[in-house]
């Protein structure tokens, strides 16, 4: 494991006026981060995880150590009246203790609803390792500005992130068989200790199906009829069982960009994996690991920098195709089109550029030892792209 994951200066810096609030997927490390390395910054702190009856009777009578100066409460949101009982603790004992709360997505999900808690916490998203945590590389960031690309990277590790994924575990260990059993093993307890807990599913053996289906539409704009038909069951209960899975960090949707300046496809979005070593084919993985270094990038924007960073696509009635575009107020800041090997730039990509007046443009390709550019595109190495991120 790093000695430090990258949000670990942000919590600390945060922890100092407010609460700091931790979602992200299971098994992304939020434990580890808060335990072994937000706790070590502390003289003393104090982990209560609700899951356990012993940790809960602690919480639900407030015995708080008088010498701790960090309190974390890992998985509290399963208490129907959590935030009220947050609310409480830290309205009291806010001069007192420091309050880390980590949890699944549902701390996120609850999180949007009416929040009583507004204005008491910072919220944060982990992210699975990427080349630029991995290699502690601190970039700097201005909206619509230039980036700035190292010029080397020490070690290849691109490799075994599209073959292991970024979720510590698998990829410290890089091992085939390793990578099975977790991966086995990560979906059995997605099921079995959130989803069945959480949510009231009638046929938990049918949505498992959904598993199994989703990584053969990685990459492709997703249509929930098609999922309804394969699966044979209703729209409403196709889409409710996507909503879930999103919202316990499965998946993510990437939807296209509407502007005014040309007519974009209706909102069908792309669907990606947060654990991309899911993805079967080799393009799709590849494209897979790109959107979640650029996904990792604008919510760092936004959760941190406090900028209204987005992740789009581009695609037009057409059928010109750009495969991501951030955004920052919804202006465009630059775009990245995704190829194996492919060094020729295509129309759509030029076409984007100036349509929208796109600052920065790149096509990012597998391929190493590749940086020109061609007519205002930066055909990169993805190793290089990667490594000027988060």
């Amino acid at each position: 494991m790093l000695e430090k994951r990258y949000l670990h200066n942000p919590i600390i810096e945060d922890l100092q006026e407010k609460m700091v609030f931790i979602g992200g997927p299971r098994q992304v490390g939020k434990t580890t981060l808060s335990q072994e390395i937000i706790a070590t910054t502390f003289k003393h702190s104090a982990y209560y995880n609700w899951d356990n009856l012993q940790d809960r009777s602690v919480i639900l009578n407030s015995e708080w150590p008088s010498d701790a100066e960090l309190i974390i409460l890992d998985e509290i949101h399963k208490s129907r009246q959590w935030k009220s009982r947050i609310k409480g603790e830290y309205d009291k004992h806010k001069h007192d203790y420091k309050f880390l709360i980590t949890g699944s997505a549902r701390l996120d999900l609850y999180r949007k609803g009416s929040d009583s808690l507004q204005g008491r916490y910072h919220y944060y998203r982990l992210h699975p390792f990427s080349i630029a945590e991995l290699l502690h590389y601190k970039n700097k960031f201005i909206p619509f500005s230039a980036f700035s690309f190292h010029q080397n990277n020490p070690i290849d590790l691109l490799a075994p992130l599209i073959k292991f994924g970024g979720f510590p575990e698998p990829f410290l260990k890089q091992n085939d068989r390793h990578l099975r059993r977790w991966q086995q093993d990560r979906i059995d307890r997605l099921f079995r200790e959130d989803i069945r807990d959480m949510e009231q599913i009638r046929e938990l053996n049918h949505m498992q199906l959904l598993i199994e289906y989703l990584p053969k539409t990685i990459a492709s704009p997703f249509s929930i009829n098609t999922i309804r038909e394969d699966l044979d069951v209703s729209h409403k209960t196709a889409g409710h069982w996507i909503d879930i899975l999103e919202s316990f960090y499965y998946h993510y949707r990437i939807y296209p960009f509407a502007s005014k300046t040309f007519r974009s496809l209706k909102k069908m979005p792309k669907l990606y994996l947060w654990d991309w070593s899911q993805t079967e084919t080799e393009g799709a993985r590849f494209e897979n690991l790109i959107a979640s270094h650029l996904l990792k990038f604008v919510h760092f924007l936004h959760d941190y920098e406090g900028f209204k960073a987005e992740l789009w696509y581009l695609k037009d009635t057409e059928k010109r195709e750009v495969d991501f575009l951030v955004t920052v107020d919804k202006k465009p800041w630059f775009a990245c089109e995704v190829k194996l090997t492919d060094q020729n730039i295509s129309p759509s990509t030029f076409y984007f550029k100036e349509k929208l007046n796109i600052p920065y443009v790149f096509q990012v390709i597998k391929t190493d030892q590749v940086d020109f550019t061609k007519n205002g595109v930066r055909v990169i190495s993805a190793s290089k792209f990667l490594g000027g991120l988060i």
